[in-house]
């Protein structure tokens, strides 16, 4: 028997799309985020309560005394009294006002007034010559400014006689004719043999005299500064950014001499890595401000700045060995491999292919090691130098309108090194996404 047809009402389907609607509260926004990192799990939530109440505490500790701060008085004792008739007798407030009046020793030691155009024309200089080297959109004829830069801010920052500082910069150019001329004659080899020799030959043997002859026709003169008058931030970036600018390719060299084939390289380099790697910086800075000028000649002017530099630059290095290291180490054997392929030299191979990958790994272990070479610039008070932590608070204290001071001067310095130090890790971390070529 068959069935009749059903005459049921077929069942609905819909004809048109629904509009878009917003998600629920709890999936968005400031709600979703609090609950997925904040309050995701019961030990998570509790660790929450209790930064949030910690936070708390603090605020309500710290805000009375920022509250009552004080930025205009020429004294502590003076600072105290405001605060108290404005505030009453058991009040308590912050005196910025030793800021506003020292604000000059903090950022310049005691660097002559009358020529703070000199480092502050230094430190434009350094931007504009940082410009092309950080960043890929800046014109590349900044490069010369790069390149003749160091010479430059020895000359700005120390003064002296120009002449010395145009002797210095022809020593690379007269390097680099002297290559050209000894190429088709003496080979590859001689013609860097030749780049190297010349330079230093017109250095050691020429450049003074050549400087002095130049300087009695045409004086060229800045007012001399000796180093004792260096201090502050002034200090702290001139040994921060020579050891950050020399450390970097002397660690390179050093990581490669440690993979190098050759056994008389790689002892030098292994035993130079562990040895710098297994002192403290503090017990060197000591060895390079009082121990070195009993094995230097009689009568022997070594500057103490310059001491510092090179013991920076050395410690550092040793460390940017080790993590370039690591790159290199991280990379795959194929890798080589593609290099042999190409017929690549082992130079070539390392400025095309090893190398850029290599730093690409390291990049946040090499800006680490910057960011504490920079904090650890503050150490130099051990050898007599006003660091801006310690040193010129220190020697701002010692007077008698700012004796008894304390919280002040750190917080200034500390956050004048957080907010260099946070843009060098925001840089990195701009780097690696630059640089990121995969597509994970």
């Amino acid at each position: 028997m068959i069935d009749a047809p059903s005459t049921a009402a077929p069942p609905f389907v819909r004809s048109e799309l629904l509009a878009p609607q917003a998600p629920p509260i709890s999936q968005r926004g400031i709600v979703r985020w609090s609950r997925e990192n904040l309050f995701p799990a019961p030990l998570t939530t509790l660790l929450t309560l209790l930064g949030i109440a910690f936070a708390c505490y603090l605020v309500i500790s710290v805000y009375p005394w920022l509250a009552h701060s004080v930025w205009n008085a020429s004294s502590l004792n003076e600072c105290r009294e405001i605060i108290r008739k404005a505030w009453g007798p058991d009040a308590s407030g912050a005196c910025w006002a030793v800021i506003r009046e020292r604000w000059n020793q903090y950022f310049f030691g005691f660097y002559p007034d009358h020529l703070y155009w000199r480092p502050v024309l230094t430190f434009v200089l350094l931007c504009l010559a940082f410009a092309p080297v950080l960043f890929d959109r800046v014109p590349r004829q900044l490069l010369w400014v790069s390149l003749c830069f160091p010479v430059i801010a020895y000359w700005l920052l120390w003064g002296g006689t120009g002449w010395t500082a145009v002797t210095i910069l022809a020593g690379p150019a007269l390097g680099l004719l002297a290559m050209r001329i000894a190429r088709p004659s003496a080979g590859a080899v001689g013609a860097v043999a030749a780049a190297v020799l010349v330079p230093v030959l017109w250095w050691v043997l020429l450049a003074g005299s050549v400087a002095n002859a130049f300087d009695s026709v045409i004086p060229l003169q800045l007012e001399p500064v000796p180093s004792d008058k260096f201090g502050g931030f002034l200090l702290s970036f001139v040994i921060g950014v020579c050891g950050i600018v020399f450390s970097l390719p002397l660690g390179i060299l050093l990581a490669l001499g440690r993979l190098s084939d050759m056994p008389l390289i790689k002892t030098v380099s292994v035993g130079f890595i562990e040895f710098i790697r297994g002192m403290p910086l503090l017990t060197l800075l000591f060895t390079a401000s009082f121990l070195l000028g009993y094995f230097l000649p009689p009568g022997t002017d070594f500057d103490l700045i310059l001491r510092v530099i090179i013991i920076v630059t050395l410690f550092s290095a040793a460390y940017i060995a080790e993590a370039v290291r690591g790159g290199l180490a991280a990379l795959p054997r194929g890798q080589y491999e593609a290099a042999d392929a190409l017929g690549f030299d082992y130079w070539k191979a390392q400025r095309l292919i090893i190398m850029p990958q290599a730093l690409k790994i390291s990049i946040p272990g090499i800006v680490s090691i910057f960011i504490g070479l920079f904090k650890d610039t503050t150490l130099v008070i051990f050898v007599n130098l006003l660091d801006p932590l310690k040193g010129i608070t220190d020697a701002m204290r010692a007077t008698t309108a700012w004796n008894g001071i304390y919280w002040e001067p750190y917080i200034f310095s500390g956050t004048i090194f957080f907010i260099f130090c946070l843009g060098m890790s925001r840089y990195s971390r701009y780097l690696e996404r630059r640089l990121k070529t995969d597509h994970r």
